[in-house]
C-alpha cells in the first residue's frame, strides 16, 4: 500500500465545541483512479471543495460512504453537483435515502438536535450516479457490509488498507496508550456488531482508516480492542441497569473509567475534545441500553456474569 496516495482533509467544525480532528474526508489518487471516502456533512463542503481544488483533484470516479449518516454522507449531493461523473457506492439499504434524503434528514434532526443544524441539510443525490457494488474491478476495491453501527454501514478494503468507517467505533490520539469508544446509536445489537468486527480481523488488514478519526496500526489490533470493548460496555450498562435499578449515565461513565483501560485514556484529551465524546457518550449507552431492554431475563444474567 502506497500511504503518499492517501491524504486525510479535515472537516473541523468551529462552531461547536471539540469538533475538530473528528469528521474527515479520506482521499485516495493514483494516475489511474481517485475516490474520496465520506465526503462530510453539507456545512464542510466548501472547505472540502477548496482542499480538492488545492491537491489539483480534477476528476472524482467514486464517492466510497462508509454509512449515510448525515456527518459522513450529508454532503454527497452537493459533491456531485461538482464531480458530475462521481459514483457513489453505499450500502443497498442507503441508496433510497440518498436518493430522498427527506427521511433521513428528519431522522438526524430528532437524533442530533441542534447538532444536525450545524451540519446542514442533506441533498438529495441522482439516482443514476448511486450504486452498491461489492468490487469495483478497475482498482480492486472490495466493500463488505458491516451493520454494527447502523444497517447501512460497509468497510472498504483496498489492498492492506481497511477503511472501516465507525466498524471500531471513535479513536483520538493521546500521548500514551489508545484511546477508543464504541459508537453503538440505537438500533444496536451486540451479535451483529461483534460479527462485523469478526469479518474485518479475518481480513488480516495492516492499516485501519477510523472515520472519526485517523489511520492507525496494526489495523488487527484495534479491532479486536474494540471488539472487546463492546462486550465490556454492554456487560457494565447490564450490570448497572439490572432488575428495577436504573443507573444514572454518571454512574455508568465511572463504571466504564473504572474497568475499561482504553477509555480511561479520555483524561489525556483536550478539554474541548473530553467534552465532545461525554457528549456522544449519551447516545452509545442508549443504544446499548435499548438492545439489553430487549433481552429475556436469562440472556441478561449470561451478559452479566461474562
Amino acid at each position: 500500500m502506497e500511504l503518499n496516495n492517501l491524504h486525510c482533509i479535515d472537516l473541523d467544525m468551529p462552531a461547536m465545541e471539540g469538533f475538530r480532528k473528528f469528521v474527515s474526508c479520506w482521499l485516495y489518487r493514483t494516475d489511474d483512479f481517485t475516490f474520496v471516502v465520506d465526503p462530510g456533512p453539507l456545512s464542510t463542503m466548501p472547505h472540502l471543495l477548496a482542499e480538492l481544488r488545492k491537491l489539483k483533484v480534477e476528476r472524482l470516479d467514486y464517492i466510497l460512504l462508509t454509512h449515510i449518516h448525515i456527518d459522513h454522507a450529508g454532503g454527497t449531493g452537493a459533491l456531485v453537483k461538482e464531480y458530475p461523473s462521481a459514483q457513489v457506492i453505499c450500502h443497498p439499504k442507503g441508496i433510497k435515502h440518498l436518493i430522498d434524503p427527506e427521511q433521513l434528514w428528519h431522522g438526524s434532526q430528532k437524533v442530533l438536535g441542534d447538532l444536525a443544524e450545524v451540519y446542514g441539510e442533506i441533498l438529495p443525490v441522482p439516482e443514476a450516479n448511486i450504486t452498491s457494488s461489492e468490487q469495483l474491478d478497475n482498482c480492486g476495491i472490495k466493500s463488505f457490509q458491516t451493520p454494527g453501527h447502523a444497517i447501512h454501514h460497509c468497510c472498504y478494503l483496498l489492498e492492506d488498507l481497511l477503511f472501516g468507517g465507525e466498524v471500531a467505533g471513535v479513536h483520538s490520539e493521546v500521548k500514551e496508550g489508545i484511546y477508543l469508544r464504541p459508537a453503538t446509536p440505537p438500533r444496536f445489537i451486540l451479535e451483529v456488531a461483534l460479527d462485523s468486527l469478526q469479518r474485518m480481523i479475518e481480513l488480516q488488514p495492516r492499516y485501519l482508516v477510523i472515520a472519526h478519526y485517523g489511520l492507525v496500526e496494526p489495523a488487527v489490533d484495534y479491532l479486536q480492542i474494540a471488539s472487546e470493548q463492546l462486550k465490556l460496555w454492554v456487560k457494565g450498562v447490564a450490570l448497572l441497569t439490572d432488575g428495577n435499578k436504573s443507573s444514572s449515565e454518571q454512574e455508568i461513565l465511572d463504571w466504564l473509567l473504572l474497568h475499561d483501560k482504553y477509555y480511561r485514556n479520555q483524561a489525556q484529551l483536550d478539554s474541548d475534545i473530553r467534552a465532545r465524546e461525554l457528549y456522544f457518550l449519551g447516545n452509545s449507552i442508549r443504544g446499548m441500553s435499548d438492545y439489553i431492554g430487549n433481552l429475556t431475563a436469562e440472556e441478561r444474567r449470561k451478559l452479566c456474569q461474562a
